[in-house]
């Protein structure tokens, strides 16, 4: 991995990690149905503008299905369930579940890219959830109904995320769907599919501009960029590396929270640090190693 990708996914991290934050303090006020509704449609707008200013071929009719699977699993069912576990759970303890991405995206890749599941590549995988699990003190929570039904919808999400870099891969080989295409399309048809929740989902009050600004910064930064620099990532180095950026994200949420949250950062913080940093140490090398064919998915 090249220096520039290694820099975009450390930046993925951080407003990933932000995301975390804007959920738990959007979500509250606008509900969680509604916040990924706009989260959805609003970064969908705002790629389907700069596809358009910069001259992105969408070809609709060619690539309607691939744009609506990745759209379901990229967008309209991690973030309704991020969205629904912000109310039960700490931003850190979203962050951390949605770690096991990987993990999921390494089986997966196993399975539909022939990708080798080496046992470094799993210890290293491993590792980083443990890493991210002493990042945030896991297993602190008490074990109520509302807090296990958030468990397993961020579980959900992760593989859903895994399911979607799968399918990105396929159809972004040479030749196939421009990712910025992808991005944009998957955007666009996930906040129509949500569309039809706009009745059940209006919240009883305004919500505030401090709620609202939550929301403008998951739709712009959180989905649109991210989005924009993390499909054309997982085309170049795969989806198990690309989802590596899920180890870093847990660090940047506590890192977020303590600044604009005056939430106290806890000494675990800094060993589970260096575990994740580890951890990427042996899965990214990991994948290297692996033959090209498979890397490639063919």
């Amino acid at each position: 991995m090249s220096p520039a990708d290694l820099a975009k996914l450390v930046f993925l991290s951080a407003i990933w990690g932000g995301s975390f934050i804007f959920l738990r303090v959007a979500v509250p006020e606008v509900g969680p149905l509604l916040t990924a509704m706009l989260r959805t449609s609003l970064a969908g707008v705002a790629l389907m503008l700069f596809a358009t200013a910069t001259g992105v071929t969408m070809n609709w009719r060619a690539n309607l299905k691939p744009f609506a699977v990745v759209g379901l699993f990229a967008g309209v069912l991690p973030f309704t369930c991020f969205s629904f576990a912000a109310l039960h759970l700490p931003a850190a303890y979203s962050a951390v579940l949605n770690a096991t991405a990987p993990l999921f995206g390494a089986v997966f890749s196993a399975l539909w890219l022939a990708e080798r599941l080496t046992a470094r590549k799993i210890a290293g995988l491993l590792l980083g959830v443990a890493g991210v699990a002493i990042l945030v003190g896991a297993g602190t929570l008490a074990a109520t109904p509302a807090t296990l039904i958030s468990i397993a919808a961020c579980l959900l999400a992760a593989a859903s995320y895994a399911v979607s870099s799968i399918i990105v891969k396929k159809t972004g080989m040479p030749g196939g769907i421009h990712p910025i295409a992808m991005a944009t399309g998957s955007l666009v048809l996930g906040g129509l599919m949500m569309l039809p929740t706009a009745p059940f989902a209006l919240p009883k009050a305004m919500p505030s501009l401090l709620a609202l600004g939550c929301i403008t910064g998951l739709s712009l930064l959180s989905s649109g960029l991210a989005q924009a620099l993390f499909i054309p990532l997982i085309v170049k180095v795969g989806p198990t590396r690309a989802m590596c950026v899920s180890f870093l994200i847990p660090l940047f949420s506590m890192l977020w929270g303590a600044f604009f949250l005056h939430e106290a950062v806890r000494a675990g913080t800094l060993v589970g640090g260096a575990v994740v940093l580890l951890a990427m140490a042996l899965v990214l090398p990991a994948a290297h190693s692996a033959p090209a064919k498979a890397i490639a998915g063919e």
